[in-house]
């Protein structure tokens, strides 16, 4: 089974990021055919400075490897490496309804939120079915704010086939009922959008400070809570053992849930979770000459196999000649 998925360079991951994508991935390396990569040129629609685009770029792969994905166990690069999705991009654009971009709500969204309106952001629905078809994947695991792109996708496959012929696998979403979406220090959906993040790879006082944050409901200790309308308790369903998540449960339901000391069990957590994961990664941003090689070998592995799609693309729509 094809599995794919890409994550933008776009600032810190958060564990947003994490659980939602990057652990159902790395979780996914040895039963699967895993295509991770890190998606800069759809970063350009909001990311309009050089320098802070390529250091994130590094900081991304970082971020990955030191989580645990083994660019060895699968095919692990970057978008703007492997041209030939932009090819594919123009070649199903020119399929491409009007009225279906128009439906997605991505582009209003980011709109709405302050990033400037362009062509770019409009047409991210097409770039990102060309990223999904040129490596024909079975399974893209979304949130389910992604879920309409992944359709968007599957629409387009689906007209590409019917016009040419079979070309396109048709792609099914890996969406999780768990995880599918990861609330933020606000109850929304955590987004860097939103400034509502918990990064993955902060620490000491910044980290503290995130986790203090997190909004709550004015109830004293001894009252009553709802644990399934608080978003402290939903993150801590994240990290806690089965049994230690059901003492906190019955904290809120009968009274006896302190907020603070909540506060600081999670931060403990989070420290237990990614403490080694932090090492990693400062271990690997201290080589990025090692980090562009293992990208490389990655982009080598991809455009072979991009090469093939396109290949077989460009003969059905009669620019092979």
């Amino acid at each position: 089974m094809k599995i794919l998925s890409g994550i933008q360079p776009s600032g810190q991951l958060h564990i947003g990021n994490y659980f939602g994508m990057m652990q159902t991935m790395i979780d996914q390396m040895e039963s699967s055919d895993l295509h991770v990569f890190i998606v800069d040129y759809h970063a350009l629609t909001s990311v309009r400075d050089p320098k802070v685009l390529a250091k994130g770029t590094l900081e991304a792969a970082a971020d990955f490897l030191a989580l645990g994905l083994d660019p060895d166990k699968c095919t692990f690069w970057v978008q703007s490496d492997v041209p030939a999705v932009c090819e594919l991009m123009w070649l199903l654009s020119v399929l491409t309804p009007m009225g279906l971009v128009e439906r997605c709500h991505s582009y209003k969204d980011k709109v709405a939120k302050g990033i400037q309106a362009s062509h770019g952001l409009f047409s991210y629905p097409v770039l990102m079915a060309a990223d999904i078809l040129l490596y024909q994947a079975d399974i893209v695991p979304v949130g389910k704010d992604q879920k309409q792109h992944l359709e968007f996708a599957r629409d387009l496959a689906q007209k590409f086939n019917n016009e040419y012929g079979e070309t396109f696998t048709i792609p099914e979403p890996g969406i999780s009922k768990h995880t599918a979406t990861i609330p933020g220090l606000d109850g929304q959906k955590m987004s860097k959008s939103y400034g509502n993040t918990i990064p993955i790879f902060s620490e000491g006082k910044p980290l503290k400070k995130r986790v203090m944050a997190i909004e709550t409901d004015a109830k004293g200790i001894e009252e009553p809570k709802d644990p399934d309308s608080c978003n402290l308790y939903q993150l801590l369903k994240l990290f806690a053992t089965p049994d230690r998540l059901a003492e906190i449960r019955g904290l809120y339901v009968n009274g006896g849930a302190a907020y603070g000391y909540l506060k600081l069990e999670l931060l403990d957590l989070l420290n237990d979770k990614f403490g080694a994961a932090r090492q990693k990664k400062a271990e690997y941003l201290a080589d990025p000459a090692e980090l562009r090689r293992i990208l490389a070998k990655g982009a080598e592995k991809a455009r072979a196999k991009a090469a093939v799609t396109i290949d077989l693309v460009r003969e059905r729509v009669g620019i092979k000649y």
